[in-house]
């Protein structure tokens, strides 16, 4: 069967390295990051944040080189999936599976909060209206749906355009503040070893790395991707780049405006209003209602782009039958998996509209508790990749060298133990609930992975014939030398 055939097959050749990176940094939002959430970095660090973007970017940058020669052997839209059955079996495999489906959906549906609530503020700010936040993101709804139905080479357009413009307006004020010379005098204490490690900065450090969830998705869109694995790594390593250069810089060029003496301080007073004050201080109206207007374009593109992520794994899912089968076929004209589709955009309703009808806060319920759960399950997920990546790599003795296949992921894995560890124990900070709410967040993320081992020890007891020849069917690598496994 030529590729890109058949019910089960996602559209070959569609997306190019670009189009892979401007999906990928859509789905992180770079505009709604700075805005909303970095006041909470700079809360817990401070002047360091900058220097403890580059940090993460070191460790997501090992954990890239062995995910990335892992991806030489493994080509699959469950890239957790495939890359952790190979290396860790099938159950765990299945568990991670379920656990990022979880976590994609968890970051997309909670961002329909951000979206409903920036649409109904600009929305009543320049037409004196006061509509629902929840109208505003139905409609999101209803486009992503649409978007992610056309396929992913018209995703991919629209992601780069709206990437392209939140990117520019964030230079932009950059360019402004550094022009009128900050605050003062140019500070670099940002990127001071004595600042960026100091001890005070553990709960930071537990959440710059949220900045990089969703990156690691170049791999998820691999049977899409022309070029194969080299056009993936490409991609992966540009986007790991541009997150931790392009947010060190933006982050420092805030620290100038305000002060390096008084980041913090400003942060803990104005958290939700600390980057659109520097935007009104430095920028023209003009801009400043350009920003206001992209602000929502970010968050619709971040939606899109985790839309189609999710999709990818529950399409996966499906194609493997440890979800029901249906999901795991695609469009015959538009190749996208439409039915994962149906099913996903079905359950973004539901929760927006519970939340409409229960009348719940969509920013300190939705947008926070989903995104924490999507931030623990992902960061899970790459420190289970690093040990699959370790455990198949060596075990197979790919000559991929021992930096790649034991040194760059060994020391990923110990240090995104630690960071899961600060995740965990400042996890108040990230939901802004009590301990019952938390208990539920984090155990939601267990039981997923339960749900995922125990779907793939029934199709093993029910199945015994399609659990022994999933491998034939989840790993499809670039060449055929992938190394058969030892016994």
């Amino acid at each position: 069967m030529a590729p890109g055939a058949g019910p089960g097959r996602l559209a070959a050749n569609a997306m190019d390295t670009k189009d892979l990176v401007f999906t990928v940094l859509a789905a992180l939002a770079p505009l709604t990051l700075i805005v909303a959430v970095a006041p909470l970095h700079f809360l817990k660090g401070g002047a360091a944040v900058p220097g403890g973007y580059l940090v993460a970017g070191v460790v997501m940058a090992l954990f890239a080189s062995g995910f990335m020669t892992m991806s030489k052997y493994v080509r699959n839209a469950g890239a957790f999936y495939a890359t952790i059955t190979r290396g860790l079996g099938r159950p765990l495999g299945a568990g991670a599976a379920t656990l990022a489906l979880l976590a994609y959906n968890a970051l997309q549906i909670s961002t329909y909060g951000a979206l409903g609530l920036y649409a109904a503020g600009t929305f009543e700010k320049y037409t004196d209206l006061d509509v629902p936040w929840w109208v505003f993101a139905l409609v999101g709804v209803a486009l992503v749906a649409w978007l992610g139905f056309l396929g992913i080479h018209t995703s991919a357009k629209v992601l780069a355009v709206l990437l392209i413009l939140e990117v520019a307006v964030l230079v932009v004020m950059a360019l402004y503040v550094l022009a009128k010379g900050g605050s003062g005098d140019t500070t670099y204490t940002s990127f001071s070893p004595g600042t960026v490690f100091n001890t005070s900065n553990a709960a930071m450090f537990g959440l710059v790395f949220g900045a990089f969830m969703g990156f690691e998705s170049t791999a998820i869109f691999s049977e899409e991707a022309r070029g194969g694995v080299r056009t993936v790594r490409r991609a992966t390593y540009i986007a790991v780049a541009f997150i931790a250069i392009f947010y060190a810089f933006i982050t420092w060029t805030i620290v100038q405006a305000i002060g390096a003496g008084g980041i913090g301080a400003a942060a803990e007073q104005n958290t939700e209003t600390l980057v659109t004050g520097v935007f009104d201080r430095y920028t023209p109206e003009s801009i400043v209602a350009v920003m206001e207007i992209l602000l929502l374009t970010s968050a619709f593109a971040a939606l899109l782009a985790l839309h189609n992520a999710a999709n990818r794994y529950l399409f996966a899912l499906g194609r493997e039958r440890l979800m029901p089968t249906p999901f795991g076929r695609t469009h015959p004209r538009t190749r996208s998996p439409y039915l994962a589709g149906v099913a996903q955009t079905v359950l973004a309703t539901v929760v927006v509209a519970a939340w409409a009808v229960f009348d719940l806060d969509p920013y300190l319920g939705l947008l926070l508790w989903g995104s924490s759960i999507g931030f623990l399950g992902i960061i899970t997920l790459w420190a289970l990749c690093c040990l699959a990546v370790i455990v198949y790599l060596r075990r197979n003795r790919v000559p991929d060298g021992l930096w790649r296949t034991l040194i760059a992921p060994g020391l990923a894995l110990v240090l995104l133990c630690v960071v899961i560890v600060l995740v965990v124990s400042n996890i108040s900070l990230l939901t802004g609930a009590g301990t019952v709410t938390n208990a539920i967040l984090l155990g939601s993320c267990v039981i997923a992975f339960a749900v995922g081992i125990a779907s793939a020890m029934s199709l093993r007891s029910r199945d015994p014939g399609q659990y022994a020849v999933l491998a034939e069917k989840i790993y499809e690598p670039e060449s055929t030398t992938t190394p058969a496994a030892h016994p």
